[in-house]
């Protein structure tokens, strides 16, 4: 298994929802409102995306988990 798809798999189901709406375009507060959360609950979400994933660039976590076939943006 790939680093990638390591790191993938120790995010929750809802990390994995979050970084697919990134993946997408999506801010935060658009975020926040399709999975009817809290915008301070996207924020932690994707900090936790962040260090599961060793980055801290929004763009780099969407596109290596587009890359690598761990999410989708249809």
């Amino acid at each position: 298994m790939s680093q990638e798809n390591d790191q993938f798999a120790r995010l929750t189901p809802r990390e994995k929802e979050v970084l697919q709406l990134i993946a997408k375009g999506f801010a935060n507060e658009e975020i926040a409102k399709a999975l009817f959360i809290s915008k301070h609950t996207v924020k932690n979400h994707i900090t936790s995306i962040y260090r599961k994933m060793g980055s801290r660039n929004r763009t780099k976590v969407a596109l290596r988990a587009i890359r690598y076939g761990l999410i989708s943006v249809d």
